[in-house]
């Protein structure tokens, strides 16, 4: 077994948190007692988590309203179940019973995409005089998403949230939950808003007045340096946020790179292999064998548990102090507190794959490495990954097996194209306003709702990350890890004869051509 992996913030060591003190009243739930929230985005990664917490941290809430976009044949209050079935919502089902959570939390049927939101006028008019808080975080976060689609979905589904908002008779908070990486442009972001990169209003009426393919002929030139739909679309989004600071107590959040949870309910759940987690499954599965990478650059990545508790405590101090006597931008970012180089994150990764959690089925060993040239990088791709994946999937078929691993290749080489602009880049995050609510929050608070570097260990949170992605997301069970791990051994095997015998070859024809008679 190699040794652990270690970290330079681990010479720092992580704080402690004195004893609670029993007349220690937890204010970040009172702010919510008795108040009807209406979320969207509550069937995401985020959105699930956020509910999740409000539930068994602030329970004396009094209704939770979720957005749930209709299904043929399901009813909506159906999906919410069905949403509650998940293993993040077992201890506090555990806690407080499901009827009482199924009663707190109800089914508004809509869509962001339509006007109004596609909600019915009964439903509306429940909204208007029952909900004080609003949690904006419906989005499509796929990178490559067409840009008309994006703009309907991300900019102009967010106009729809704000003119509803207006609406609403006992409004105290509204908060649009963006992301620390839609200003790219800005290597140094600070809490404040920042110029759009076009007219939010006219790029809307432009993709409703074109199709399709009319705006994918000229999506590039409207990105411009912008890598992506995404960062465009959130950009776009702030923006009309802000102007509607003077008519509504709206604030706008940024949370970096979220990934799995931290620390409660479950460590290390996720519902998605986005992020690090689908590059540590790659990589274990031994698929990918090369990154075009900046291996001592870093990115922000923030636990999802870690940003939900950002949100809560950002809404009580919004919520008690008032968004005229806050600021109106908020961070929830990691990188001032702890920085983990992608080659951390790789070493770290390849440890716990090798010496804790083996994945099921791997194709190869793994292995390879980090490259600073691009052409290094795309020639290792074509030796190492395309080329085994097509003898491997030009075996299958001749097997009678539909072909799996080329299909495979090019999702990584799809991802890659997204993840190398940000792998190849640094930016750095002001977190001044998480620095005042940490100061402002009691023991019992800072306990409930973590958002500082409390007791963190990176083997084990990357420990959990990689058994719940196996558990939840590949649905390989525990008891297969022993066969994982002798599988792994035998693929140990394989790869040094293999590299055994090109080496031993490379030799021979060096031998042959230089030193032969």
């Amino acid at each position: 077994m190699s040794a652990k992996p270690k970290f330079d913030f681990d010479k720092e060591g992580s704080l402690t948190i004195g004893d609670v003190d029993e007349a220690e009243v937890d204010r970040i739930a009172a702010s919510f007692k008795g108040r009807s929230l209406f979320i969207t985005g509550g069937t995401g990664f985020l959105g699930k988590v956020l509910v999740e917490k409000l539930l068994r941290s602030c329970g004396e809430l009094k209704r939770i309203y979720l957005l749930i976009r209709p299904k043929k044949g399901k009813d909506p209050q159906e999906r919410i179940k069905d949403i509650f079935e998940n293993v993040l919502f077992d201890q506090v089902k555990q806690l407080r019973g499901e009827k009482q959570i199924l009663e707190q939390v109800v089914a508004i049927a809509g869509d962001v995409l339509l006007p109004g939101l596609g909600i019915s006028e009964q439903d509306l008019e429940t909204l208007r005089n029952e909900v004080s808080i609003v949690y904006h975080c419906a989005a499509t976060v796929r990178f490559d998403e067409p840009l008309r689609n994006a703009v309907f979905m991300n900019t102009r589904g967010t106009m729809y949230m704000l003119e509803l908002a207006g609406t609403l008779k006992h409004l105290d908070f509204f908060a649009y939950c963006s992301t620390a990486y839609c200003h790219l442009h800005v290597k140094t972001l600070y809490e404040k808003p920042y110029d759009p990169p076009a007219n939010p209003h006219q790029v809307i009426q432009a993709c409703e007045w074109l199709t399709d393919e009319e705006v994918s002929l000229i999506e590039r030139k409207i990105l411009g340096d912008i890598p992506n739909t995404y960062a465009y679309t959130k950009s776009l989004a702030e923006a009309l946020v802000v102007e509607k600071f003077n008519e509504l107590p709206a604030v706008i959040l940024r949370p970096s790179i979220v990934i799995p949870i931290w620390k409660e309910p479950i460590p290390g759940w996720t519902d998605n292999i986005n992020g690090p987690t689908g590059l540590l499954i790659g990589a274990g599965k031994g698929v990918i064998r090369t990154m075009y990478c900046n291996s001592s650059g870093y990115g922000d990545f923030l636990p999802v548990d870690i940003a939900v508790n950002g949100i809560l405590v950002a809404s009580w101090r919004n919520i008690t102090a008032g968004t005229d006597n806050t600021n109106r931008v908020a961070h929830m970012t990691s990188s001032n507190d702890i920085k983990v180089s992608w080659a951390e994150i790789i070493e770290l990764g390849r440890w716990v794959i090798e010496n804790k959690v083996p994945l099921n089925g791997v194709a190869w060993y793994p292995g390879g490495s980090m490259k600073s040239n691009y052409w290094v990088h795309f020639i290792c791709m074509v030796l190492f990954q395309w080329m085994p994946a097509l003898f491997v999937d030009a075996l299958l078929i001749l097997l009678r097996y539909p072909p799996v691993l080329c299909r495979v290749q090019n999702r990584i080489y799809k991802g890659f194209e997204v993840f190398e602009y940000y792998a190849n880049n640094v930016w750095s995050f002001d977190n001044t306003e998480a620095v005042k609510l940490r100061k402002l929050m009691n023991n019992r608070e800072r306990k409930t709702y973590v958002i500082e570097k409390i007791d963190l260990d990176l083997i084990d949170y990357f420990t959990n990350s990689v058994l719940c992605a196996r558990r939840l997301i590949l649905k390989e069970s525990d008891e297969s890890i022993p066969s994982a791990r002798r599988h792994m051994k035998v693929m140990w095997v394989v790869d040094k004869v293999y590299k055994g015998i090109w080496l031993f070859g490379i030799l021979y024809m060096l031998y042959r051509c230089f030193f032969a008679s």
